[in-house]
């Protein structure tokens, strides 16, 4: 048996703070170097590469049926967390930008605003929850323990990663037409309460979303905006 999971709850609030708590010491752990940092890179890469197949495991122990939306890695953060895993083992530049921009910026909106339908302790909860605060925890850990940094002037990196993120935007627009999903809530918002709810309807909270990604984006990079200068 499981129960229907409800935002905004102490069930939410404990969540929360359990995975933020859980970051604050792998990034300790990363900063602290030698073992502890490469534990904590591994738990981090490791929960980002298996965090979609260790839920499509979850849902099989649930006797309901599952949309499109659920069993195809193409929503946003499914995106990001693959991004993010293998931006940890190769840093290429861009997938660590992606990572950053698209963690900080649109996974955080996902954890605060779950489109989650169950609650602890169903195994789909805890590896949704897994998926997205690994993600948040490499956006994190890339700039304070890898000295990952965007490129200069400040500005270009924000650019980049709303480029990509339209295109995104644009793919899972043409899946859902064809296979009737709803990749990326681009059809429709989610069931559960979120962000989206506050920014009009269909397709106008495209436009939107468009814009306050672009908006936060830029508000990332301005920490970088001053060694920007100096290296200039």
């Amino acid at each position: 048996m499981y129960h229907a999971f409800h935002p905004f709850t102490v069930e939410h609030y404990t969540t929360l703070l359990i995975g933020f708590g859980v970051l604050g010491v792998l990034i300790v752990m990363g900063r602290y170097g030698g073992s502890p940092r490469q534990v904590a890179s591994c738990l981090l890469t490791f929960c980002c590469l298996s965090a979609y197949p260790l839920s499509q495991a979850a849902w099989l122990s649930f006797d309901i049926d599952q949309s499109l939306d659920n069993q195809l890695p193409l929503h946003l953060c499914d995106v990001a967390a693959f991004i993010a895993g293998f931006a940890m083992i190769t840093r290429k530049p861009l997938l660590c930008t992606l990572t950053y921009f698209w963690g900080l910026a649109a996974t955080v909106q996902a954890l605060l605003t779950p489109a989650i339908p169950v609650g602890f302790p169903a195994w789909p909860y805890i590896t949704f929850f897994i998926q997205h605060f690994a993600i948040v925890g490499v956006a994190l850990y890339l700039p304070i323990v890898q000295s990952w940094r965007p490129l200069t002037p400040w500005w270009k990196s924000p650019l980049i990663a709303y480029g990509w993120i339209l295109i995104y935007l644009l793919t899972v627009m043409i899946i859902n037409r064809v296979l009737h999903s709803n990749f990326g809530f681009a059809m429709h918002p989610p069931e559960n309460p979120s962000l989206i709810d506050h920014l009009g309807p269909w397709p106008w909270y495209l436009v939107s979303m468009s814009g306050i990604a672009l908006v936060l984006f830029l508000v990332l990079a301005l920490p970088f905006s001053r060694s920007s200068a100096r290296s200039k």
